[in-house]
């Protein structure tokens, strides 16, 4: 089995905690941060599972950066 070394992020939203892998379109969410990234994890695993050919997007250095959009 081939490991990877990922980059997540993790984020309160409501009354539930948000985790969301940067180099993969995966995430998932937990009544806390460990329950959440526990269940990132487990999303993870079973994405390269059923992945044939993972497409990773590199992230040297993840930074937050805030936006203002009129709708």
């Amino acid at each position: 089995m081939k490991a990877f070394r990922l980059q997540n992020v993790v984020w309160k939203e409501g009354k539930h905690y948000v985790a969301q892998c940067l180099n993969v379109d995966v995430s998932s969410f937990g009544k806390t941060k460990k329950e959440a990234l526990r269940n990132l994890q487990e999303a993870l695993e079973l994405y390269f599972e059923d992945a044939k050919n993972p497409r990773l997007a590199q992230v040297e250095r993840a930074e937050i950066s805030r936006s203002l959009v009129h709708a």
